[in-house]
């Protein structure tokens, strides 16, 4: 009797295991489960398996103790998780930022003109690049100059998509930005504006020169380059001057069109993701020109600007003239999120044709020479350009001799 009561107590005990192990889990609320969809986005895309040197579940365990209750608290919780992959091009972007961004890269922008990052060490936004022709770059702006404040509110600490979107506003508005460049700080009003970007400029200068600047990579800019170049070589063209400087980049694919369009065969890039498995991308095809070629770079040069100016360096077939680069080897995806926003995610680095990883050490030119921006009579760079052409100009060869 003793062990029939026994089996009983056993069986009853099992019940009530397996009942409560069949319980659902509580409902998340729509805060938590924004900050769990963005954990998971990072936890399976992220380019950097060890996160940072983070436990990742670790970092979860913490986001959700105590929950955020409101939409506002769970954004602060993941930007706090984010900080700690101490990677500012993985980031948050709300949905006007979001939107700006499938419209940049279709060749337009809304606001004063510049493409921003987070100084890690001084925790203020760091200017990349200011777009050509935008308000920015006509009131001064320049890369490597920090943003202080916003319209007399410091940045110190500020979030790159707050800093963004108090710089973006209604065309005719104006803000004002305090500027830090070495020793001197200023502050600087723009007045914002919607400008339509042309990728590409380009035209024949004296000695047969063909200079072509390309101030970003956007999905027309292949069909630009290749228009230009195919323009120039019926004008005659000896040589060229691709003017990279201050090109934050933009798509991906439209560096690795361009680049196959001067090289003949070979890798443009390598990229690697987490598992630091490569995939390689190559120049199959004909080059649309094979005469000299020099490429002016500084360090507003970055991204998918690097990746063709590494891919020119590495395989010989230009010289790079300027400042060493910005250095952003690594390469983003961007998720959306359910509540409408997105989330650029590093996903991947790259390296040039020759492995070399360029993330946070730049590209260094063959020939060092430091200088601004514009390409005029008094830009060394474009007069290294120029001298080094002249003497690797082929010579000409007159008809019947």
């Amino acid at each position: 009797m003793r062990c029939r009561w026994g089996r009983w107590v056993l069986v009853l005990l099992l019940f009530i295991l397996s009942f409560t192990w069949a319980q659902p889990a509580l409902a998340l609320t729509e805060p938590e489960r924004l900050v769990v969809e963005v954990w998971h986005i990072v936890n399976r895309a992220y380019v950097d398996p060890t996160f940072n040197g983070h436990n990742w579940q670790k970092v979860r365990q913490a986001a959700l103790h105590p929950p955020p209750e409101t939409m506002e608290q769970a954004q602060a919780v993941i930007q706090e998780m984010l900080s700690r992959l101490d990677d500012p091009f993985t980031r948050v972007l709300p949905q006007s930022q979001y939107r700006n961004l499938q419209t940049t890269t279709a060749g337009e922008l809304t606001g004063v003109g510049l493409q921003i990052v987070l100084d890690t060490e001084r925790r203020v936004p760091l200017v990349v690049a200011p777009i050509a022709g935008s308000p920015a770059a006509q009131a001064g702006v320049q890369s490597q100059d920090r943003i202080l404040a916003i319209d007399g509110e410091s940045t110190l600490g500020m979030g790159m998509d707050t800093a963004a979107s108090r710089m973006r506003g209604l065309p005719g508005t104006q803000v004002v930005l305090t500027l830090e460049r070495g020793e001197r700080r200023w502050p600087v009003t723009i007045t914002r504006q919607r400008v339509t970007l042309p990728s590409l400029t380009w035209d024949l200068r004296p000695g047969g020169v063909g200079y072509i600047q390309l101030s970003q990579f956007s999905a027309g800019s292949a069909a630009e380059m290749a228009k230009a170049i195919q323009a120039l070589e019926a004008q005659g063209v000896r040589g060229y001057v691709l003017d990279l400087r201050n090109n934050p980049g933009g798509l991906f694919q439209a560096g690795l069109e361009i680049a196959q369009e001067w090289l003949d065969q070979g890798t443009v890039v390598y990229t690697v993701n987490r598992d630091g498995l490569e995939t390689d991308f190559t120049a199959g095809g004909k080059a649309l020109t094979d005469k000299p070629l020099v490429v002016l770079v500084n360090h507003g040069t970055a991204s998918a600007s690097e990746i063709l100016a590494g891919a020119l360096q590495d395989h010989r077939r230009a010289t790079l003239v300027g400042e060493t680069t910005f250095g952003k080897g690594l390469i983003q995806s961007v998720f959306k999120l359910s509540n409408g926003d997105g989330l650029a995610v590093s996903v991947a680095r790259y390296e040039t044709p020759l492995h070399h990883d360029i993330h946070r050490r730049g590209i260094v030119p063959d020939q060092m020479v430091s200088s601004q921006s514009e390409a005029t009579a008094n830009d060394p760079q474009y007069e290294a350009a120029v001298a080094w052409l002249a003497k690797n100009f082929v010579p000409t060869v007159a008809a019947g001799g």
